[in-house]
């Protein structure tokens, strides 16, 4: 029984895989000794949070799970386009119900 194999898909390098590791820590770092420290305002505080949130997000998908608009003629990033609209969806969908819900409860 003959098992082949396609190497055609991309695998990153240790350089790739050490920059996102060392940019996660980063992005981790940063947040993380902003709400210990204290020093800046919620608001500040909760924007860096969700930047570096972000931004952690797509080192994770480019180092890690080498998604880009390449990588099998686009649709990995169409997937994962679609996956994050649906997802989106569902989660501002259902705040709006909630939301919806509590307020004409307090009218009653």
């Amino acid at each position: 029984m003959s098992h082949s194999h396609d190497n055609s898909a991309p695998h990153g390098s240790v350089k790739t895989y050490m920059t996102g590791f060392i940019l996660s820590i980063i992005l981790t770092v940063i947040p993380f000794w902003m709400v210990m420290n204290g020093g800046a305002s919620t608001a500040v505080t909760l924007g860096v949070v969700l930047v570096t949130a972000v931004v952690q997000i797509l080192v994770h998908l480019s180092c890690f799970l080498h998604m880009n608009t390449k990588s099998d003629e686009g649709w990995n990033m169409t997937a994962f386009v679609f996956t994050v609209l649906i997802i989106t969806i569902l989660v501002v969908g259902s705040i709006w119900i909630m939301w919806n819900l509590n307020h004409n409860m307090m009218l009653s």
